[in-house]
């Protein structure tokens, strides 16, 4: 099979996986050694794999634990990209090492965040951007914390040269009234 995009090849296989029973997940990406530009992809059964092991029985684990959710199972879907962009499956495998679910998923939630890659990149662009704009914000909202407080410290060197003249004079006031009593 073809596909246009990576992304109508996962909807294809993600609605596949829904209709038949399981579930799937990005198992292997292969990236071009030139310009790392994504060359190849596995979706495989969400059950592909075993845990690693370093997740195994703790002893001094306090909660139980986990469900066993990796089976082994071999059930996938390789993808290539080939020239003028399109995505040929250069593997299939059908088999599943478990019991699939049923079917009809009662009460099954509506699909959502399932964006495509150029979403997700123009989702991540936006985002970047809007960082930026932030942190420019908060640069210039520092510079002008920055010059108020030296402002203030100048007016408060100010005021305390005016009270010391103030001080000074009502000194020189008592003084005097001193000297005429």
């Amino acid at each position: 099979m073809t596909f246009q995009s990576l992304d109508d090849a996962r909807d294809f296989y993600f609605e596949y996986a829904r209709r038949t029973g399981f579930s799937i997940r990005t198992n292997r990406i292969r990236h071009s050694l030139k310009n790392m530009a994504i060359i190849g992809r596995d979706f495989v059964c969400s059950r592909e794999g075993f845990r690693a092991a370093k997740h195994a029985h703790r002893k001094d684990r306090v909660l139980p634990p986990r469900p066993v959710t990796r089976e082994g199972c071999k059930a996938m879907i390789r993808l290539a990209a080939r020239d003028g962009g399109k995505w040929v499956v250069t593997k299939f495998v059908h088999e599943h090492s478990h019991k699939l679910m049923d079917r009809k998923f009662p009460g099954e939630l509506p699909t959502v965040n399932m964006l495509s890659e150029e979403e997700k990149d123009k989702k991540i662009q936006d985002l970047c951007n809007e960082l930026h704009r932030e942190r420019a914000r908060c640069a210039t909202f520092q510079q002008q914390l920055h010059m108020i407080l030296k402002d203030i410290e100048e007016h408060a060197e100010f005021m305390s040269i005016r009270v010391e003249d103030i001080v000074d004079s009502l000194k020189r006031v008592e003084l005097n009234d001193s000297s005429f009593n």
